[in-house]
């Protein structure tokens, strides 16, 4: 199946005043963001992606235009040629497509529509998130189906506590935010053609489409209690990497092939 990517967003709360790359260009290891995130779909047999650009585009453009295999492959270098032992993106269809500057998610997707035309199912990410997530099992449910859309559900990761309140203000119990019956938007989504249906222009992808089909039923969740991690701040990314550095990264599955 094809995969979307929208990568084209400011990524606003991971400035640092410094740098100016577009968030899925942050680097994760030796590799930005949004490496993890294909190779994450390729370990899944998925390699042909649609990339929704926007801000920095060209950053995104010139990783892969001047790839570097080393970075992250053993190699023998005889005689000034260099000879690699393995691959990452050799395999890979890799579409560029600008969806402008400032266009929110659902516009992004429809922007690129003409590329997954005849796909029956095709893939989404926001590619700022990583996971361990059976990719496969997700997918074989919602084919199972008559659904529009599925997303991965995961529960809230903030390290907030909620309270039960009397009405004097006296507390009754404390729970972890992540202990409660709730659910989120994990980013990955699964999606059939008729998406486009519920797409207007300029529309929402969350507010406009998958808000319209849960009111008609057509909208599955994929519970994952596994390991997610989101890269939408500095502080998140920057754990991610302190992670990745001391060898604990559940969601690189492609190592344990």
């Amino acid at each position: 199946m094809k995969v979307v990517l929208f990568c084209g967003g400011y990524g606003t709360r991971m400035r640092d005043g410094v740098t100016d790359v577009p968030k899925p260009m942050f680097r994760v290891g030796p590799r930005p963001l949004i490496w993890h995130v294909m190779r994450y779909y390729a370990h899944f047999g998925h390699t042909d992606f649609v990339l929704c650009l926007g801000y920095g585009a060209q950053y995104i453009k010139d990783f892969f235009l001047e790839y570097n295999e080393t970075a992250s492959n053993d190699f023998v270098l005889k005689g000034g040629e260099v000879e690699l032992l393995g691959s990452d993106i050799q395999d890979w269809t890799i579409t560029f497509v600008q969806t402008g500057e400032g266009s929110p998610i659902g516009e992004r997707l429809r922007r690129v529509r003409e590329h997954v035309e005849g796909e029956e199912m095709f893939l989404a990410n926001y590619a700022d998130v990583l996971t361990d997530l059976d990719l496969d099992a997700m997918v074989d449910d919602f084919a199972a189906t008559d659904a529009v859309a599925t997303l991965l559900a995961v529960t809230p990761q903030a390290s907030f506590h909620c309270v039960d309140l009397a009405a004097d203000g006296r507390v009754s119990s404390v729970t972890p935010l992540h202990e409660m019956p709730l659910w989120e938007n994990g980013g990955f989504f699964v999606l059939r053609p008729e998406i486009f249906d519920y797409l207007p222009e300029g529309g929402d992808l969350m507010d406009d489409a998958c808000a319209a089909l849960a009111k008609e039923g057509r909208l599955l969740a994929h519970r994952h209690r596994g390991f997610w991690a989101p890269a939408d701040t500095n502080k998140e990314r920057s754990a991610l990497e302190r992670a990745y550095l001391a060898g604990d990264r559940p969601w690189a599955l492609w190592e344990n092939d």
